[in-house]
């Protein structure tokens, strides 16, 4: 179940007398959570754990650090209950609930059920389903999620030593950092590294361990539009075999986040020497790794190794959305030919 509110231990006693005191109701209704008449209520621990049930939710009541917390089966939970058991249009209405929950919230069920080409009856039916009296209630949880989001998620982050307050610092230093890579990005050195992937016969990846995620977005990107592309083992043997085979006609693109594999830098380097084409994306300017590279990417990351995870991997979007722009025909051909492989595929055989 997910929190709702709190209220004052000095409504224990009733509770434990299993009494919905008027002020208790108002308590609920000045949350926005009004309790539905008839509401029943049950002890679960004296003193501790109550549960009351209305015609529409279940809440349950536990005494926690000197308050009472309020907690309830929120919408999303209740989708995702019943979610592998719903039809095709009942799935269409969860999944644009789950995904575009704020849009919901200022819909009717006709203006839902129209951009979804469904019925109002589907909507009612939907709602109903979950346990709610028709939409009006299913809505109401809805702007309860929204007014969240709005409204006292950030009065939560504002106490910086809770799990809101710690949260809300690390999304600031990521936004902060992407938003000074976003600024500083080199777009020429994007360029010329669009264009070497395009004219390489292959692109050989040599990522350390920090960049292992950012490594395999990159090659998802990539072999979306054909091109070749590898990941190198990160032993030292493994890249001296990566740069003994390579050729002129090769690329060879580093992923540094903070420099942790110093061979990386050196098979660059040897690379290099051979006149092999070199490419870094990396966390900082000052890596090793960037000395050895034709063309270099870097990041504005200060802060930690994960925020630097992050903002390579950011990068690497951009640097795929550089090249479905440059190479749309590669990529529109690519889908096609994958989709028309998908077709064969999933059709019965003869």
């Amino acid at each position: 179940m997910s929190y709702l509110f709190s209220v004052s231990l000095d409504f224990v006693g009733e509770l434990d007398n299993r009494i919905i005191s008027e002020n208790l109701r108002g308590q609920f209704q000045s949350n926005n959570w009004p309790l539905i008449r008839p509401a029943q209520l049950r002890v679960n621990k004296t003193g501790s754990k109550w549960t009351i049930v209305d015609s529409i939710t279940e809440y349950s009541i536990h005494s926690e650090n000197q308050t009472l917390n309020v907690y309830g089966m929120s919408y999303e939970e209740r989708i995702r209950r019943e979610r592998p058991n719903m039809s095709k249009s009942f799935s269409k209405l969860a999944d644009f609930l789950l995904d575009s929950y704020v849009e919901a919230s200022f819909m009717t069920a006709s203006e839902l059920a129209h951009i979804l080409n469904l019925d109002a009856a589907t909507v009612v039916r939907f709602s109903q389903h979950l346990g709610y009296k028709g939409f009006p209630q299913l809505q109401r949880d809805i702007r309860q999620r929204v007014k969240g989001d709005l409204l006292i998620r950030p009065k939560q982050a504002k106490v910086i030593d809770s799990v809101a307050g710690i949260v809300a610092a690390a999304m600031d230093e990521l936004f902060k950092d992407l938003d000074q890579t976003r600024i500083s990005l080199d777009t020429e050195s994007v360029g010329r590294l669009v264009e070497k992937i395009g004219q390489a016969r292959r692109i050989v990846v040599l990522p350390e361990a920090p960049a292992q995620p950012a490594a395999y977005n990159l090659v998802y990107f990539l072999e979306q539009g054909g091109f070749p592309i590898y990941i190198a083992r990160p032993g030292v043997s493994d890249l001296a075999q990566t740069v003994h085979i390579a050729t002129s006609q090769d690329l060879l693109l580093a992923l540094d986040v903070a420099g942790q594999n110093p061979y990386i830098a050196r098979a660059l380097r040897e690379a290099k020497a051979k006149d092999i084409q070199t490419a870094a994306i990396v966390g900082s300017a000052s890596l090793a790794s960037a000395r050895y590279a034709d063309v270099v990417l870097e990041a504005k990351s200060r802060h930690t190794i994960g925020i630097g995870m992050v903002v390579i991997v950011a990068m690497i979007y951009a640097l795929a959305e550089a090249l479905r722009w440059r190479f749309a025909d590669r990529f529109a051909g690519a889908e096609q030919a994958i989709s028309a492989l998908s077709n064969r595929i999933q059709r019965t055989s003869e």
